[in-house]
């Protein structure tokens, strides 16, 4: 947590840990040739968040080889920068599995990484923001009352998608999160009809606490 008393020494100090402690602690954690590789790859994952990623494409942007990305992701997981979700597919040919999404375990580390640090109501990205906050606080969720899942995303190529996937017991929950509480959001068509008895639930700020916090 940032104790720091005003909001520039905040904005300081989360931009001294992603641009400096985060890199030397990777760094020291194993050998990485270029540095300056990894943070492009950093921000260009920060911009992406909770999106798909292609491996090739994000080799194609910074200039490096599939393997070295792949290796650089792994890495970054080992030391609990980024959470990687594979794509769900089981009854139809439209699913996407071939790619993933990327959530950051902080979002303050995502912002300063692309110098992002203007309120809420200045902000394009808060379903992002909204989307990444939930995904890791349920993770905690899980981890402190050992509820074991696999965990996916879900989306099909006409672009009908559930952000979060749970299998635990044989059950398959679905969960969309939306910052906005405005407008309906019903289960996606395909998702409905491939996985009858699955569950579904929308996510918001006027709802999240069970999702999230230990009863």
């Amino acid at each position: 947590m940032i104790t720091a008393a005003t909001r520039q020494a905040r904005i300081e100090t989360l931009t001294e840990i992603a641009n400096s402690t985060l890199l030397k602690d990777i760094l020291s954690f194993e050998r990485v040739k270029n540095s300056r590789t990894l943070l492009d790859l950093l921000k260009l994952l920060a911009f992406q968040m909770g999106s798909k990623v292609s491996l090739a494409e994000l080799g194609t942007q910074i200039g490096v080889d599939i393997k070295t990305i792949q290796r650089y992701l792994d890495l970054l997981e080992k030391a609990f920068v980024i959470v990687r979700l594979g794509g769900f597919g089981r009854n139809l040919r439209q699913e996407v599995t071939s790619k993933s999404k990327i959530y950051f375990l902080d979002n303050g580390i995502r912002n300063a990484l692309i110098a992002q640090f203007n309120a809420p109501d200045q902000r394009n990205d808060l379903g992002q923001l909204w989307e990444n906050f939930m995904i890791m606080e349920r993770l905690k969720h899980r981890t402190y009352q050992s509820i074991y899942a696999n965990v996916y995303f879900w989306r099909t190529y006409d672009q009908q998608a559930v952000d979060l996937v749970e299998e635990r017991d044989g059950t398959l929950f679905g969960y969309e999160f939306k910052w906005s509480q405005n407008k309906p959001v019903r289960p996606p068509q395909k998702w409905a009809s491939a996985y009858p008895n699955s569950e579904f639930a929308v996510i918001h700020p006027g709802n999240y606490q069970d999702f999230i916090f230990p009863k």
